[in-house]
Formats: structure tokens, C-alpha cells, sequence
């Protein structure tokens, strides 16, 4: 569907559904250039594979959209609390190089007991992944 439209732009939520794979993913963003990527609810996923990620988000800076999947009465699912614990862990993943910390504000980690780990970005990178990659998109 994404080939057969080259000129709508796709923001394909989730890392593309696939943020397991990111070659996979990146095989998708370098074979379609209408397709963008957000982040919401994967820093489980990309913070359990630091390196991978880290060059995924420097290959495809200009395709990445800040998200989450928060909503103001997301309590019953931790992933989803609206809270600053929430974006703590979205800051130590992409501004850090901290170690081995949770992924969700939860006892219970809602996809598997396992930590993640930041990956450090540059300002650069920063500034376009949290706004100017939207911005841009949507042309404000």
C-alpha cells in the first residue's frame, strides 16, 4: 500500500510494527521514501539492542517521530501512564548511556522482565526525532 501511494507521506506507528527487526524495518524506510517511523511504546524493544538501535536512529534521523502511547488515564496499563516516570525512561533511553534500568513505570514490566539500555544521542538527532521530524511532516 505504502509503494502504491509514493505521494502520502505513512507514519508507520510502533517502529513499523516490527522494532524487534530493525533491519527489517530499515529495509522498508531505504526501499520507501514516503515511509516514516514513531517510537511509541518500543523502548522495550530497542533498548534491549543499544548498538543496532543507536545506528538506526543515526541512519534514519529524518524518519523518526517521537511517541508514546500514553493517555491521561493509562494506569491500568503501565506502558500507557501519562507521568514524568513515563518520560524518564523515554530520556534515559534516547539522551543517556545508562545501563540495565525498566522500561515501563511498572512492578510488573508489562512485555517480560528485561531491562534496556540508553543509547545517547546527539543533540542533532534529538531535535529532529522530538519535534522537527513532525514539524517538518506536518509542514508547521
Amino acid at each position: 500500500m505504502i509503494a502504491r501511494h509514493p505521494s502520502t507521506q505513512f507514519v508507520t506507528l510502533h517502529v513499523g510494527n516490527f522494532s524487534e527487526d530493525l533491519k527489517n524495518v530499515g529495509e522498508s524506510l531505504d526501499r520507501l521514501p514516503n515511509m516514516f517511523v514513531d517510537i511509541a511504546a518500543r523502548v522495550g524493544e530497542l533498548g534491549r539492542q543499544p548498538i543496532t538501535a543507536r545506528k538506526f536512529f543515526d541512519k534514519y534521523q529524518d524518519r523518526i517521530l517521537f511517541g508514546t502511547d500514553a493517555t491521561p488515564h493509562g494506569d491500568e496499563y503501565p506502558q500507557q501512564v501519562f507521568n514524568d516516570q513515563l518520560y524518564e525512561i523515554y530520556y534515559r533511553f534516547l539522551e543517556t548511556n545508562d545501563e540495565y534500568f525498566d522500561y515501563a513505570p511498572a512492578k510488573i514490566p508489562p512485555q517480560g522482565r528485561w531491562r534496556i539500555y540508553g543509547i545517547d544521542l546527539p543533540e542533532s538527532i534529538l531535535r529532529k526525532v522530538y519535534y522537527g521530524n513532525a514539524a517538518r511532516l506536518l509542514r508547521i
